[in-house]
């Protein structure tokens, strides 16, 4: 089992930054693909950004078209830790932001890949 707890949500104006965290604990996640959501009411969760382990020490990312260029996933395996580094948001980006855990090898790009996900933390984009 793996528990996921997200941070550093909050309120942001256009063009802001916030760094988000996920830290997982139940075991170590160092070849777990990993993964950030994001869900507005009213519309199914969507696929933000994954990274994924490929080789020791080297990991492959993945971005939505919506995000890329503002948007940067990193881990810290050390501190059995995922970030989302968001810079440049906008208004649409405001939505609660899940991260997730999926089994080693998977690409990570589509929600029923994962199998284990944290409560969410709230992003609030004002314009």
């Amino acid at each position: 089992q793996v528990q996921l707890v997200e941070s550093g949500g909050g309120l942001v104006q256009t063009g802001g930054s916030l760094r988000l965290s996920c830290s997982a604990s139940g075991r170590t996640i160092s070849r777990n693909t990993m993964g950030w959501f994001r869900q507005v009411p009213g519309k199914e969760r969507e696929f933000t950004a994954a990274v994924r382990w490929v080789a020791v020490r080297q990991y492959v990312a993945d971005y939505a078209d919506s995000v890329k260029g503002r948007f940067t996933i990193s881990r810290d395996d050390a501190k059995n830790t995922m970030y989302l580094q968001m810079n440049s948001l906008k208004p649409e980006d405001t939505a609660v932001y899940y991260c997730a855990a999926a089994a080693f090898g998977r690409n990570g790009v589509t929600a029923d890949e994962y199998d284990y996900w944290g409560q969410g933390t709230q992003v609030t984009v004002s314009s």
